[in-house]
């Protein structure tokens, strides 16, 4: 029995494999297309590209596993169909369900590692990923140069007189007109200053200026921070608890946390269903098997995504006893009382 063990999941390890990594490329292909279109407002280098294609790795294996565990699974019970082994199997007295338990150990690990993949590290990875990506639009709203022109610096105007090679300015004038007063400010050198996601700029060696109706006032200075213009909005986090269960519900947390449950356990609520479609008389079924295969897997998918905006955390239980109550169904009547 383990050397039948161990030669059927060592074909499902390999077709597993050859259909992850297919999978997997062809979605880093689109995500990186993605990620693309985000340097038409920021600026990312190689390493910077990276590092986002880092944080967004959790979900790419999130949707990628349990879709290749599926196909390899029911393409491995399909190959032994084809090469006539699973008739020796069963002629041997060895029952369909030796071949689900087989398969339950590995559906239920990878089960394990969708759960935790989702509800741990994507909350983490997402976090990383939009505070990164909030960083870098504000920092390239501090593209900064000398022109004629002016730049907007907040509620003020920012005009430059000359770039230096170490990324400071010089001959810097600011200009802000409020409701009642309006100042002007004037330095001979400038730096932005990135602090903890709060962008600002650093002022040498000036003078203020301040008049109103009223009264005119001048200051000079040494050093001088203009703080909070424009501010860095960044999401923080303590626990997943805290990400999925927020003080303040949200509609959109609670469809992703429910969708998500579900589609973590399709690898081990889709065992009847693989045995269903993989295991089959070659002359009379070989041709149905790809069209139930993929048939299964969008049905689930849609199931899943659509059941949730109607049924809201009800639809966990309705799909889970509903796809095991009529895959078992299909089990038994196809496989069972055939084998």
């Amino acid at each position: 029995m383990n050397v039948l063990q161990n030669y059927i999941k060592k074909s499902l390890s390999i077709l597993f494999l050859s259909i992850f990594l297919p999978l997997f490329s062809i979605a880093s292909i689109v995500f990186l297309i993605k990620m693309a279109t985000y340097t038409a407002v920021i600026q990312l280098s190689l390493f910077e590209m990276s590092k986002l294609f880092f944080f967004m790795l959790p979900e790419l294996l999130f949707y990628t596993l349990p879709i290749s565990f599926f196909v390899a699974a029911t393409l491995t019970l399909f190959k032994l169909s084809n090469d006539n082994e699973i008739v020796v199997i069963f002629a041997l007295g060895i029952k369909p369900k030796f071949i689900l338990k087989t398969l339950f150990v590995p559906a239920l690990i990878l089960s394990s590692i969708l759960f935790f993949n989702f509800f741990v590290l994507f909350p983490h990875a997402k976090i990383l990923s939009n505070n990164f990506l909030s960083y870098k639009k504000s920092e390239a709203k501090f593209n900064l140069s000398a022109s004629e022109f002016g730049h907007k610096f907040g509620e003020w105007l920012l005009y430059i007189g000359k770039d230096n090679q170490n990324g400071t300015y010089s001959d810097v004038i600011l200009f802000n007109k409020k409701l009642n007063e309006e100042v002007l400010v004037g330095a001979k050198q400038a730096q932005i200053i990135n602090d903890s996601g709060v962008l600002r700029l650093k002022l040498t060696s000036g003078e203020g200026y301040s008049y109103s109706k009223e009264k005119f006032t001048q200051i000079d200075f040494k050093t001088m921070f203009i703080n909070d213009t424009m501010k860095t909005d960044l999401d923080e986090y303590q626990t997943p608890l805290e990400y999925w269960f927020p003080n303040k519900a949200s509609s959109k947390i609670e469809k992703k946390l429910i969708t998500n449950i579900l589609l973590s356990l399709f690898p081990l609520l889709s065992l009847f269903a693989i045995a269903s479609i993989g295991i089959v008389h070659v002359r009379h079924q070989k041709g149905k098997v790809y069209l139930f295969l993929f048939a299964s897997i969008i049905t689930y998918y849609a199931l899943a995504m659509s059941l949730q905006l109607v049924l809201s955390f009800y639809a966990i239980a309705f799909l889970v006893v509903g796809w095991l109550g009529s895959t078992y169904t299909i089990y038994k009547k196809n496989i069972v009382a055939k084998f």
